[in-house]
């Protein structure tokens, strides 16, 4: 079979329902991009052999909420040997799915996606949850929930760990609230796993590769303004002035407030004094 082309691939998830996209798919196009002439194809096929062992090990101790989230754990991290990379975090390969698969470990949102491919594929309500700092999935059947973190294994998550979480991000101030408990959209988790790599190569300085990370994803979400604002900051500091004018002027179309509008006017007015 041959690869899709990434790109193509992509630029038609842009004009899907969230709830149409195929999250794992997706990931693997993401990938794909950062490895030419690798194919698709074998990742496929564990993600499939990956749903179908889940769904056999759940319907074996009866597909409870229990039973579920149980198969996960002995199909995902313990058969297979899916962990958390505590050792290398920031490795750019730990946000790439098929070098999450290769390596067998990676960060909470590219594992959190493999855990959501399979309960997906077996029709279980199971979602990411759009948690600050630290991807978590929700797992439900019924009135019955479980929250697990996919980078501790699949380890179910109790409030008293979800309030350390949040207070280890936002501060000793926070407290939980119902938008901590939010689902994620596809598209929403498509973006935070690149921003995974985004903010790495701001860190280290790497501004181009940066910018082609935020384009990846305008491929599937251009109408993201907060996306064509990181564009058109990258472009103004690696000095592209005319591309980023483009970027803040989509930004200032799609900004759904004054003062946003105003933001990016200013930043607007700066560029073209830089290109005057």
């Amino acid at each position: 079979m041959q690869t899709p082309d990434p790109d193509s691939a992509l630029r038609r998830i842009a004009g899907l329902d969230d709830a149409d996209i195929d999250l794992a798919g997706a990931a693997l196009m993401l990938a794909a991009r950062g490895r030419p002439g690798v194919s698709t194809d074998r990742y496929r096929d564990h993600l499939d052999a990956l749903a179908a062992e889940v769904g056999a090990a759940s319907a074996d101790a009866g597909d409870s909420l229990a039973a579920r989230h149980d198969a996960l754990v002995r199909v995902l991290y313990e058969s297979h040997g899916y962990t958390g990379d505590r050792q290398t975090y920031d490795d750019l390969q730990n946000a790439n799915l098929m070098r999450v698969i290769d390596r067998r470990r990676g960060l909470p949102i590219a594992l959190g996606i493999l855990n959501i491919h399979c309960g997906r594929s077996l029709g279980w309500d199971i979602c990411g949850l759009d948690f600050p700092g630290h991807f978590l999935i929700r797992i439900a059947d019924g009135p019955s929930r479980m929250i697990i973190d996919p980078f501790a294994d699949g380890r179910e998550v109790d409030a008293a760990r979800l309030r350390e979480l949040l207070k280890a991000t936002l501060g000793p101030d926070a407290e939980l609230g119902p938008a901590h408990y939010a689902p994620a959209s596809n598209r929403g988790i498509l973006i935070r796993l690149q921003n995974n790599r985004k903010v790495r190569l701001i860190k280290a300085e790497q501004y181009a590769d940066a910018l082609a990370v935020v384009e990846e994803m305008l491929l599937f979400a251009p109408g993201e303004a907060p996306l064509w604002h990181d564009a058109g900051l990258l472009n103004a500091r690696i000095g592209n002035l005319r591309a980023a004018l483009i970027a803040f002027g989509q930004c200032r179309d799609l900004a759904t407030n004054p003062a946003e509008r105003a933001r990016v006017d200013h930043l607007l007015a700066e560029i073209r004094g830089r290109l005057n």
